[in-house]
């Protein structure tokens, strides 16, 4: 299978804090890859690295066989990866289309987005119902589904997403995670961050464990789900 994103022994500091220790992850075309861990494991960090907003000192990321490390964000995003970051930032006092259409701005072939959109709607049908409302005035949820379809709309390699779920309502988390697997049978390749653990596994192909800013486990989704140790310490279960 080839591989999208190879993330190679990569190491970061914040000041004389080690936050990266030699991280080393892979995804695959059209996989759903999870990475879980406890707050300040290091997983955003991570995030922010492949993506060129914070600079790594070590170590290589690969995407698509070229190196990006220590690329620029806009080169990163250039290249074909989107992120949707944790805080959801929409344009509050634009439209949820014009919102979308921001998504786009990048792209050369403008005649292919309107039915892009329309397709995308068919997933995201809150946001079709809402498509002439301001997007500060949507419930969380609704703003975190915006944020995904912006991301979608700039028809990515590859789809960071870092902790849908969080501060939403359990109605809307359940939503975002029935989303994932559709956008990966319309060929997404998505890189999830999550510390919702068993949805994160239940909709993955393979998982990582982040702990302090090392990996210390690694497997297929449901492997992880069954792991005794990842039970006791992100599941909950003794």
């Amino acid at each position: 299978m080839q591989s999208t994103l190879i993330v190679k022994d990569l190491e970061h500091k914040y000041g004389a804090i080690q936050s990266l220790k030699g991280v080393s992850l892979e995804v695959h075309e059209n996989e759903v890859v999870a990475l879980i861990g406890a707050n300040g494991a290091g997983k955003t960090t991570l995030l922010r690295c492949i993506s060129g907003i914070l600079k790594p000192c070590g170590g290589s990321i690969t995407f698509e066989e070229e190196s990006i490390y220590g690329l620029s964000s806009h080169k990163v995003a250039k290249r074909g990866i989107a992120q949707v970051l944790e805080s959801r930032h929409v344009f509050p006092k634009l439209t949820v289309m014009e919102n979308i259409q921001m998504g786009a701005f990048l792209r050369k072939d403008k005649q292919n987005i309107p039915g892009e959109i329309e397709g995308l709607f068919e997933i995201f049908p809150r946001l079709k119902e809402r498509v002439w409302q301001t997007a500060g005035t949507l419930s969380g949820g609704e703003q975190q589904m915006l944020v995904m379809v912006r991301a979608m709309i700039s028809n990515p390699k590859l789809l960071i997403l870092d902790e849908p779920s969080l501060g939403l309502a359990p109605i809307f988390i359940d939503e975002i995670f029935n989303i994932i697997p559709r956008l990966q049978k319309m060929g997404s390749t998505i890189l999830l961050v999550e510390q919702n653990a068993s949805m994160a596994l239940a909709v993955a192909d393979r998982g990582y464990v982040m702990e302090t800013g090392r990996i210390t486990l690694t497997g297929t989704g449901s492997e992880l789900l069954g792991n005794d140790e990842v039970r006791k310490m992100y599941l909950g279960e003794e």
